[in-house]
């Protein structure tokens, strides 16, 4: 049930439901622990497709948690960029390229809207600009970009997961090291 709740969110990653990600919050859905109404990129398309899943009477978007707009994608005005890579850190699908001192840029097709890169931003160089509009079949569209964030989110995990494992697997051996290395001295004295 947790997977199909989580394939009607629209994968922002965003956190507006009060949850860190969609799967997150559609685990707290399956458990009861959060109602259907509390994702604004959803809106009320969203609402009505987890009611129909669920078996239960869609409500309006509770907006405690935010108002539904328009998609929109994030956008780097490059000039006033410094290169801090706040940005890049904050983004959960990777969709900012760039590297520390350099200018970055938004890959706005990769872009989900989730805003989570303005705040960080120390010289507000990022502004949201509506997404390109697309004559497919919209909700057809929807999920093909969801599915293709979720993507995007669930590799980001994957790498920062193997990182930190990297970066734990590098702290023990230069503790045993330092650990051989204090048993040495100590023997010759």
């Amino acid at each position: 049930m947790i997977d199909q709740i989580n394939a009607l969110l629209p994968q922002t990653q965003c956190g507006q439901c009060g949850f860190k990600g969609c799967h997150p919050y559609a685990q707290a859905i399956a458990s009861g622990a959060a109602d259907i109404n509390q994702c604004p990129p959803g809106g009320d398309e969203g609402i009505i497709e987890l009611a129909h899943l669920l078996g239960v009477n869609p409500k309006p978007l509770d907006t405690k948690f935010g108002h539904h707009k328009p998609k929109s994608v994030a956008f780097i005005v490059e000039e006033d960029c410094i290169g801090c890579a706040k940005c890049i850190a904050a983004c959960p699908v990777d969709a900012i390229l760039g590297a520390a001192k350099f200018m970055h840029t938004v890959i706005a097709a990769e872009c989900t809207g989730c805003e989570l890169c303005l705040a960080p931003c120390p010289v507000d160089c990022i502004i949201m600009k509506p997404a390109p509009v697309h004559k497919d079949k919209p909700s057809t569209l929807k999920f093909v970009q969801a599915q293709l964030a979720k993507r995007r989110y669930d590799a980001r995990c994957l790498r920062k997961e193997n990182e930190n494992a990297e970066k734990a697997e590098r702290a023990r051996k230069q503790k045993e090291a330092l650990a051989k290395m204090k048993s040495a001295i100590a023997q010759q004295q």
